[in-house]
């Protein structure tokens, strides 16, 4: 009946118009009114720019997602725990017994690349529910109101599809929920008031006895800037951290993304696991895709260690470029780097993994490093040899060329974290101090005091290793490339020697 009812009305109104011109009458206050009309129906209906949806366009669900846990490596933990929070979907008959109210929320946090998405669709997955997924960013809007119309407009459609799939329950995902969930500081963002009072209000109305019932995942790599209310218990009741994943967490990564690929015989994941100390599950999937691409370009039919190194490389720095620097230039770039390398050899013995001269990305050469051990808890003594490391470089070049040049720059900015880091833990001769207290010109005072001591240090510990800077300057120019064990037996010998 409506769709007859607007081909009546498309028929009738310019038919009308006419005719009333035909009288003399005129028509042009009408046809205002009709656009006018015409407009906020369709904003109405839900395809104007006023929309709570965006085009009118319903959200795709992925309720037919095979996507299972076992497909998601380096998150046991955040897996284990999530698995339980979803068991309160699962056993309802078990939890109705003991009482427990079901979860309405649960947030994961943590960096970028690390699987929240990935878990949240293997959530839908798990509990055979309809997924829909949706970004903060969404929800932002310049009109007021807009916001919090989505907001309805998702739950309401995460039921219906529910109802209409014959599923028991709906798993509504937010990525980047920080957009729309930060702390409200009484200021005129009336809007985002508004869509985070709204997403309250839902979580609110989601109750145990009630079918479907919805349970909303959210995202963040920003946890510390959610408004308090949206953490309490009753609405988010679970928060899990999502972390960069351990040499374990690594080493299984790389085994999911490496069935579907050739590798050579010989290839130990292990120690491509070593290598990727800190890299997310994203670009661990990286590597592994780089790699593959590197060996179509070198036609080989595996994948080799070489192109393991080189796709690690490339994620870590960016793609080989084609920068010609002269041949001066080239021996300081190499001296730096010995420097950094044999000072991480010097302080933290096996921890190189590699020397290289070819430039990558911003980099003219570059020098990777290892744990030998995963670690998550920092001494003075560590730290400060963080720092002899990074200035490892600069004091090659003081040593050979009496001066520094511009690509220090970066290791300086790493040294002065460091630094900003022990003064924040309470490990210097300040003692335990509250570090937004301090004036720049104190800071600019610790920095210098605690650099100029690790210089010095640094500086002494090279010197008595400049036969080291002689032997490998020449090879590391003629060859590009140093492995880190080639240049551990190459310090032995000169040591030796």
């Amino acid at each position: 009946m409506r769709k007859y009812g607007i081909e009546v009305a498309a028929g009738v109104v310019p038919v009308l118009l006419v005719f009333l011109y035909m009288l003399g009458i005129n028509v042009i206050p009408f046809v205002f009114l009709v656009v006018i009309g015409g407009a906020v129906f369709y904003t109405a209906r839900g395809r104007g720019k006023l929309t709570a949806v965006s085009s009118g366009k319903k959200r795709t669900e992925v309720a037919a997602s095979n996507f299972t846990f076992d497909q998601i490596g380096g998150q046991h933990r955040a897996k284990q725990e999530l698995i339980e929070a979803l068991d309160f979907l699962v056993k309802r008959e078990q939890i109705a017994k003991l009482g427990i109210r079901p979860l309405k929320g649960i947030l994961l946090a943590g960096p970028p690349g690390t699987g929240k998405t990935l878990l949240a669709k293997a959530a839908a997955q798990y509990t055979d529910s309809v997924y829909l997924a949706a970004s903060g960013s969404e929800f932002v809007e310049m009109y007021v109101g807009v916001g919090a119309g989505r907001i309805r407009d998702l739950f309401q459609e995460a039921r219906t599809k529910a109802k209409k799939n014959g599923k028991s329950s709906a798993v509504i995902f937010i990525d980047e929920i920080e957009v729309i969930g930060g702390k409200r500081d009484g200021g005129q963002h009336r809007e985002y008031d508004q869509t985070l009072n709204q997403l309250l209000t839902e979580m609110d109305g989601i109750h145990a006895n009630e079918l479907p019932r919805i349970l909303l995942i959210a995202a963040t790599n920003r946890k510390e800037m959610l408004d308090p209310a949206l953490l309490r218990p009753g609405r988010f009741d679970r928060h899990i951290g999502v972390e960069l994943p351990d040499k374990k967490g690594r080493l299984h990564i790389l085994q999911i993304h490496a069935k579907n690929k050739p590798l050579a015989e010989g290839i130990n994941l292990d120690r491509i696991a070593e290598q990727t100390y800190q890299f997310s599950g994203a670009q661990l999937e990286s590597v592994m895709n780089e790699a593959a691409i590197y060996a179509m370009r070198d036609s080989a039919g595996a994948i080799t260690v070489k192109h393991l190194t080189s796709a690690i490389d490339k994620v870590m720095l960016g793609e080989e470029t084609d920068r010609e620097s002269t041949a001066e230039e080239r021996k300081r770039v190499a001296l730096h780097e010995l420097g950094h390398a044999i000072m991480a050899e010097l302080v933290r013995p096996g921890s190189v993994s590699q020397v290289a001269l070819s430039p990558r990305g911003g980099a003219l050469g570059y020098v990777r490093h290892q744990p030998q051990q995963e670690q998550y808890l920092y001494t003075k003594s560590f730290l400060n040899g963080q720092i002899k490391i990074t200035l490892g470089g600069a004091a090659a070049e003081e040593m050979f060329y009496g001066e520094r040049s511009t690509g220090s720059r970066g290791d300086f900015e790493q040294a002065v974290n460091i630094v900003k880091m022990l003064v924040e833990s309470g490990l210097t001769e300040m003692g335990i101090v509250d570090a937004s207290m301090m004036t720049p010109d104190k800071w600019a005072e610790v920095s210098n005091g605690t650099l100029n001591e690790q210089m010095a240090e640094t500086k002494e510990m090279l010197e008595k290793s400049r036969a080291v800077f002689e032997h490998a300057l020449d090879i590391l120019l003629r060859e590009e490339t140093l492995d880190g064990s080639e240049f551990r037996e190459l310090m032995r010998q000169v040591s030796a020697a």
